[in-house]
């Protein structure tokens, strides 16, 4: 009997953690491919290459760019983006660190990346979706990181056009 306990305890244990090894080697896994389609997203963007970039966006998505006034969906992107990638020139992102996140059920990622940008030093974050087997991005927002040293100057040369920005929120 004592025998009988020792191998069920055993199985139970080796069981849970050959399930904990999988979800981690799982993890790992959706990481590295996550990382692979927002550095290709990135790439897609500094070559220029809109159907490469617009096809790594799931097709119900959102990008939030730096000016307060950019909130789109896809299809706003997509004609707000247009002209510049029909020039050649989109806009140059490269990922310095980036973290991702993953849900419980590993359909669900977020993340967040600090990049070095023609504009400078800025963030990204988001989230992706798994569906049909593909990540998609779904969830954009860029920010430009600002020294905490400047931020005065900053908030000084955008009083203007915040006060004239807010003003359609008033009413």
């Amino acid at each position: 009997m004592k025998n009988y306990v020792f191998v069920l305890l055993f199985l139970i244990l080796f069981l849970g953690f050959s399930q904990h090894k999988e979800k981690a080697e799982t993890q790992h896994s959706i990481k590295k491919q996550v990382n692979i389609i927002l550095d290709n997203w990135h790439k897609a963007a500094a070559e220029a290459n809109f159907e490469n970039y617009f096809n790594l966006m799931d097709s119900v998505s959102v990008f939030i760019g730096t000016d307060a006034s950019e909130n789109w969906n896809k299809k706003e992107f997509k004609a707000y983006s247009k002209p510049y990638f029909d020039k050649g020139k989109a806009w140059s992102f490269k990922a310095l660190e980036r973290n991702i996140y993953t849900n419980t059920d590993l359909n669900f990622v977020w993340f967040d990346e600090l990049l070095d940008t023609q504009m400078g030093t800025c963030r990204g974050s988001g989230v992706l979706v798994k569906k049909d087997n593909t990540w998609k991005i779904k969830h954009y927002v860029l920010s430009i990181a600002i020294p905490n040293a400047d931020i005065s100057k900053v908030i000084e040369a955008k009083k203007k056009n915040d006060a004239a920005f807010l003003e359609k929120f008033k009413n």
